[in-house]
């Protein structure tokens, strides 16, 4: 039987080429390799008749915007409805992280720190110099390591659903408050009624979709399960261990002071 999320996989990828984006992996060492979507402005395929076949990549003649997904879903599909509208003022780029998509390492780190690193490392390879990062749940505490590691890189940020770090207290609170025992439990649902409870807690206003797309979904998105568990262990950290930065952001007009206790503004 078809598997109708797979099936639709090939029209999506030419919408985003149509809204301006194509995939394209890099290598980011030998045994790490990660795959974005990239401006199809910088990719500059080979003339007819050259021996080397691969394309080149240009540097962007746009702002930069990095699109982060969370946990439930690769990149263009968490980001595939804001494409359209930010390609036409910003040179876009969503990478999947590290075993999602066709993103892959054989290195043992596990900690959103290692994937920071990764994608700044990729984003480099690619000439960037300056971006704005945007980040989803997941994808947020990933992008807060990209601006405490590369203050230089990141210019500003947009987070949503997402906090600084998770702390032990923070996920052992969160998972009670669920009714879960584990974040595997929750975020890496084996079952149709699994997913729907994912969906349930993810979503402002209930989903339906037919138990069919369900499983279809769950085959598809929900692949290297074994290293997704070790990224969801690595993520939570001892509460003793960290040591937040102060981040003063922009707050309609005022200065906030930021840190994973809260905030105030000043």
């Amino acid at each position: 039987m078809v598997n109708l999320v797979a099936a639709q996989t090939p029209l999506l990828h030419g919408l985003m080429k149509m809204a301006g984006v194509q995939p394209h992996r890099v290598e980011i060492e030998p045994g790490t390799v990660v795959n974005f979507w990239v401006p199809n402005e910088t990719v500059k395929k080979p003339k007819k008749g050259e021996k080397n076949k691969t394309p080149t990549l240009t540097k962007p003649n746009k702002p930069v915007i990095v699109l982060v997904h969370g946990f439930a879903a690769e990149g263009i599909v968490t980001w595939q409805f804001q494409v359209g509208a930010l390609t036409k003022k910003y040179s876009v780029y969503i990478p999947d992280l590290l075993f999602f998509g066709s993103s892959i390492t054989d290195k043992t780190d596990r900690s959103p720190t290692f994937q920071a690193e990764t994608l700044v490392k990729g984003l480099k390879k690619f000439g960037i110099e300056k971006c704005i990062v945007v980040g989803f749940s997941y994808g947020g505490m990933v992008a807060f390591k990209m601006a405490e590691l590369y203050p230089d890189l990141v210019q500003a940020m947009v987070i949503s659903g997402s906090i600084l770090a998770m702390t032990d207290s923070i996920s052992e609170a969160t998972l009670s408050e669920l009714g879960f025992k584990s974040s595997s439990e929750l975020l890496l649902p084996d079952s149709v009624k699994g997913l729907k409870t994912l969906l349930s807690v993810a979503t402002y206003k209930k989903l339906w979709f037919p138990n069919r797309l369900h499983k279809d979904y769950l085959e598809v998105m929900f692949t290297n399960r074994k290293e997704r568990a070790e990224l969801l262990e690595g993520l939570v950290i001892n509460n003793k261990d960290p040591t937040i930065p102060r981040r003063y952001i922009s707050y309609g007009g005022r200065t906030t002071k930021s840190s994973i206790w809260g905030s105030h503004r000043t």
